[in-house]
């Protein structure tokens, strides 16, 4: 049958590259490294001769040309799904449907509506995802949480419009932190921050993107119906096609035929790359174990305070950064535009950030400058009354904000050590994150406009606890580190880590601080 036939690919190519692995060094050569680090990790076995370094450079782009543009351009249609309300509002949303909601209220409980039943089920659906062809789940959650988006460009009233934000939460819950699962099953350590700040980097894209498209909608010629429902309808539609294109251009699991896409050797690389410096799942597993060992892990729920601060500074940045520019004088139109730098700018630094956090192997450090970095944004808009300074202020908020959610993510993705633990983990400090979400939202309402002084002394404190909290995080991991190597030795840094049983635990496992 042609499943066993699958079945005994798979287990030859693992029996042959456990083999492999076997003749690999166990410990580190370096007299000279402490390892308490994260070490320099390349991403590339130090024992590949030039052929097979190649080999895998050929491979790591053709990763790159099919995985990463597809995971971006999908994360910039889901950050453009969930945050265009922001765009919406100024656009006569409110006047339409809402009554005209002068204090703001039910435009806050819109908003924050998403989160919801993005909150609820992120763990679930994550772990579910381990079950099914990740393909498919990811495919098909786009295309309902696109029909989801379509559909409020069609409501009448306040409970319409909530009705299709829950299930908006629903469906975006089963893709983002799948897709961040999904990507740590090809990239190694070493190259997995660099590919999640490309992918949430859209987010910043998809903030600047929707400021032009507004900007653009604005100025449409007797328009037939409302700005705020052409917006909905032009930035939905697109995300359900991309659904049906994934369908069949991204790739499973790298332990299942991988269709034209890769070749049988191509397909065993990129098995061996899943074990470096840990060790992935074979086939369509969950470790409850595991599952159970990120709820009780200190330093998920101290992350998910870290991913609360930056999340309540995101969300209402998202939603309230147009109505902040304009009160800095200007008119809507053009407050929709001037969102365009500040994100373009975040994008940037979050790319370099993480280009960097990779080259170096170290997270913590950068993430605790990240969140500094946005809370002194938050300073300057409380202490100046300068409008070309507050302007500046949110190129520092936005900058700090992108770069820390991005090197958060993929510092957890490593660290929790087996798939089942980062299935529950990442979910689980991403869900008590998005708790901030909420928070955000309802910290902006338009009666303590313009200067927002309650709102921005709360996401501006909540930057610098999480700064404080990134840091102790980072001296936690290399002060266990340090208690391996001198337990255990150093280990290569690319070697196979038996994490099946004991996931981050394991005695080998070497975190990056």
């Amino acid at each position: 049958m042609p499943g066993n036939e699958s079945a005994a690919s798979i287990e030859e190519a693992r029996v042959e590259i456990d083999e492999r692995t076997a003749l690999l060094p166990n410990r580190c050569d370096d007299p000279d490294r402490d390892g308490s680090g994260g070490g320099s990790g390349s991403g590339r076995l130090k024992t590949q001769n030039p052929e097979a370094a190649e080999e895998e450079n050929a491979l790591v782009r053709k990763l790159d040309g099919r995985i990463v543009p597809l995971a971006c351009l999908l994360y910039l249609c889901a950050y453009l799904d969930r945050s265009n309300l922001g765009n919406a509002r100024l656009q006569g949303l409110p006047e339409d449907v809402l009554g005209g909601d002068p204090t703001g209220e039910l435009f806050d409980w819109v908003y924050a509506s998403f989160f919801i039943t993005y909150i609820a089920l992120q763990v679930p659906c994550t772990v579910f995802s381990k079950y099914y062809d990740p393909r498919l789940w990811i495919s098909l959650s786009a295309i309902l949480w696109g029909t989801c988006s379509t559909l409020m460009s069609t409501a009448q009233s306040f409970s319409g419009l909530l009705v299709a934000r829950l299930a908006l939460g629903v469906f975006e819950a089963a893709f983002g932190p799948a897709v961040v699962l999904y990507v740590s099953f090809w990239y190694t350590k070493a190259e997995y921050a660099t590919r999640v700040a490309y992918w949430f980097g859209f987010a910043a894209v998809a903030g600047a993107f929707s400021g032009l498209i507004a900007y653009g909608i604005e100025h449409l010629p007797n328009a037939p119906v409302s700005n705020w429902r052409i917006l909905f309808f032009i930035e939905g539609i697109p995300t359900v096609v991309l659904g049906f294109a994934c369908f069949w251009l991204l790739p499973g699991r790298p332990d299942e035929p991988a269709g034209r896409f890769l070749t049988h050797g191509e397909r065993k690389l990129a098995m061996e790359r899943m074990d470096r410096g840990t060790s992935g799942d074979r086939g369509k597993t969950v470790n409850r174990k595991h599952v159970v060992a990120a709820f009780t892990d200190w330093r998920v729920y101290t992350a998910g305070v870290i991913y609360f601060g930056l999340n309540a500074a995101l969300a209402s940045t998202s939603a309230f950064l147009p109505t902040i520019i304009e009160t800095m004088g200007h008119q809507e139109a053009q407050a929709q535009l001037m969102t365009v730098p500040p994100y373009a700018c975040a994008g940037a630094v979050l790319i370099l950030g993480s280009a960097a956090s990779d080259r170096w192997q170290t997270r913590g450090a950068l993430v605790t400058g990240a969140c500094v970095l946005g809370g002194v944004g938050y300073i300057l808009l409380l202490n100046s009354l300068n409008n070309t300074v507050r302007y500046l202020a949110t190129f520092c908020i936005t900058s700090g904000t992108y770069t820390s959610i991005g090197l958060v993510i993929a510092w957890f993705t490593h660290n929790l050590g087996s798939e089942s633990k980062r299935a529950a983990g990442v979910p689980l400090f991403g869900a008590i994150g998005q708790c901030g979400a909420v928070l955000g939202s309802h910290l902006y309402p338009l009666t303590e406009g313009p200067y927002y002084v309650r709102g921005f002394t709360t996401t501006g404190a909540l930057l610098f606890v999480a700064a404080a909290c990134a840091f102790i995080l980072s001296t936690s991991f290399r002060t266990e580190n340090k208690r391996r190597n001198e337990m255990y030795g150093i280990p290569d840094p690319d070697a196979r880590v038996d994490t099946s049983e004991l996931a981050d635990k394991a005695p080998e496992f070497r975190y990056i601080p």
